[in-house]
């Protein structure tokens, strides 16, 4: 590798020309993974059907639908695929396939005035801010850690957390796609101690599953009522599993704070609806990237806090 590479004052840029790229990929994995969850929840939910229709003592009206369960099953396999990579990316008013002129991160959005190349509708902002915001949390994360394999670690960490709080603003959910092997990288990189020892990441993943899964069932005695989903235990545990047990104090808090700051705000001058849930997952991702890079302040300040 040249030693150019590796300087200072370059290596963060390389870094945030790869956020920018991974960025606008990960409006494709924050478009098409709600979709894809449901397609599967579907086909699921007919085969659970089918089977239960199937069963001795089904009641009569779901036996008289097996044919028509059997019928939906097929057409649901009959679809077009739709994965990560298929089909191609395309303008959701005229079709027009995205090609690869129109797809250049931040510029192909500015060149073409936030509108499609055919149709002329409108982009929505969420493109190019995500694309951006990866491309500035990658080249801090390169300035912060330098060519090391702490740079790599953290470029996941941020790139799915960044993935994971816009699906949940979209569509409130945290899919296990994406928290379930961020927590099992997280222990992989700690394995060799990039950021906490292995004992200290298995500890934080175990301690942040569990204190929000206590949360969960405590506020559900209570009141009767779900207060969080388990996506975000899921997530607090990955954090948990790159930054150790001792980051999670301050990341419950902080994610706490700021989520009651903006949800308080919300409904007093934004007229939104005191039943309507507000997802928990973008505030716990901030909390973490706060962590990843002033952890000690962090910690520090939460114990003079306290």
């Amino acid at each position: 590798m040249p030693a150019i590479l590796a300087e200072p004052a370059v290596f963060p840029w390389l870094c945030a020309l790869l956020g920018l790229l991974v960025g606008s990929f990960l409006n494709v994995v924050v478009h098409r993974f709600p979709v894809m969850m449901r397609r599967d929840w579907r086909m699921q939910a007919v085969e659970v059907m089918k089977d239960w229709a199937g069963e001795a003592g089904a009641p009569e009206p779901l036996k008289g639908m097996h044919p028509t369960l059997e019928r939906l099953g097929k057409s649901l396999e009959a679809m077009p695929r739709y994965t990560l990579v298929s089909p191609r990316s395309a303008c959701p008013g005229c079709g027009a396939p995205i090609g690869a002129m129109h797809n250049v991160p931040l510029l192909s959005w500015l060149a073409l005035r936030g509108r499609c190349a055919r149709c002329r509708r409108p982009i929505g902002m969420r493109y190019p801010l995500v694309e951006l915001a990866a491309g500035v949390l990658s080249g801090l994360i390169g300035w912060k850690f330098g060519l090391s394999w702490a740079t790599a670690g953290g470029l996941l960490f941020a790139w799915a957390l960044l993935a994971a709080a816009v699906i949940d603003i979209d569509t409130q959910l945290l899919p296990d796609d994406i928290t379930l092997p961020l927590a099992w990288t997280g222990l992989l990189f700690n394995l060799f101690g990039v950021f906490v020892p292995l004992h200290t990441a298995v500890a934080g993943a175990i301690a942040g599953y569990l204190s929000l899964w206590s949360v969960y069932w405590l506020f559900k005695l209570i009141t009767g009522k779900e207060g969080m989903g388990y996506g975000d235990f899921k997530l607090l545990s990955a954090i948990g599993a790159f930054l150790g047990w001792q980051m999670l104090p301050a990341v419950i808090l902080l994610s706490s704070v700021v989520g009651a700051v903006v949800g308080i705000t919300l409904i007093l001058f934004a007229g939104r609806g005191r039943q309507i849930p507000i997802p928990f997952g973008p505030y716990l991702a901030a909390a973490g990237l706060l962590a990843l890079f002033f952890g000690p302040q962090l910690n520090e300040s939460y114990l003079r806090f306290m």
